[in-house]
């Protein structure tokens, strides 16, 4: 069965690449120009998931996204960690020597900053979108830029790749998150993200992490972001091994509810593997 996906950006972009490698073929691509399009259209039912970068290997969290997870009421049932290859794509007839202006999305323009450092007399122009940028210049027919996108957006705009492998690193990931209105918890391989805020007090976030070591549970990640309206305060994010359905785990979350101020169920959903 068919089942629409949002994602912010054109086609071609990294997030559309992420939710293939998730549903496959019977993913309906629909994409949307930002962040907060694609929660809202997933928690009013318009898509049935929506896919999000939610942090990269090198440059880190995407704050956007964490902050909207937290605005909206959906859930998290997958991820997908995706290898990041960009390339340089310019129109049919342009070379290298004559690329007097690079357009690509901040986060892909800093994970290119060696590339783009040995470059002279180049103007880097960031835009919304890796792909966008892509389709920008093929639209426009600009013959003196080019973009930095994934090479799947070379096919669909009929670009040429200049460059190619030209992120800072080779171990260049991405983490995305699969996004439903409904919650599913999953069985195999389980990880399970929340939110908390502690309370004003000495200690407070040692005693939080506290409920999770004394159980022998292993956290993933943490990462944490300011309270809109209470200054040098701070939401927790975090991601910890394990089902909130296990008994270890509820345990936990329910040792934890007592002596926070703010508790939300982000997900239970199967760890994501490394795709290359």
């Amino acid at each position: 069965m068919k089942v629409k996906v949002g994602f912010q950006g054109e086609r071609g972009a990294f997030s559309e690449q992420a939710g293939y490698e998730f549903f496959g073929d019977k993913m309906v691509p629909v994409p949307f120009r930002s962040f907060e399009e694609v929660f809202r259209s997933v928690k009013k039912g318009e898509v049935d998931y929506g896919v999000i970068p939610i942090e990269n290997s090198l440059y880190g969290s995407i704050h956007q996204n964490y902050d909207l997870l937290q605005r909206y009421n959906i859930y998290i049932v997958g991820e997908v960690k995706l290898r990041i290859k960009h390339y340089l794509l310019a129109n049919y007839g342009v070379k290298m020597s004559g690329v007097r202006k690079i357009y690509s999305h901040p986060q892909a323009l800093a994970q290119c900053e060696s590339f783009l450092k040995k470059l002279k007399g180049v103007e880097i122009i960031p835009t919304y979108d890796t792909a966008g940028s892509a389709k920008m210049i093929k639209e426009k027919g600009i013959l003196d830029g080019a973009a930095i996108a994934g090479k799947q957006a070379s096919k669909y705009y009929g670009l040429k790749v200049l460059r190619s492998g030209i992120e800072n690193h080779e171990k260049n990931f991405t983490r995305f998150l699969i996004l439903s209105r409904r919650k599913i918890i999953a069985r195999k391989n389980p990880k399970t993200s929340i939110i908390f805020t502690t309370k004003n007090i000495p200690g407070a976030l040692f005693s939080a992490l506290g409920v999770f070591a004394y159980r022998y549970i292993n956290l993933l990640k943490i990462e944490s972001r300011p309270i809109i309206g209470q200054p040098w305060r701070y939401m927790f994010y975090l991601d910890f091994e394990g089902s909130i359905e296990d008994e270890l785990c509820a345990d936990a979350i329910k040792e934890l509810k007592r002596m926070t101020q703010y508790y939300k169920f982000l997900g239970t959903y199967e760890k994501g593997r490394e795709v290359e």
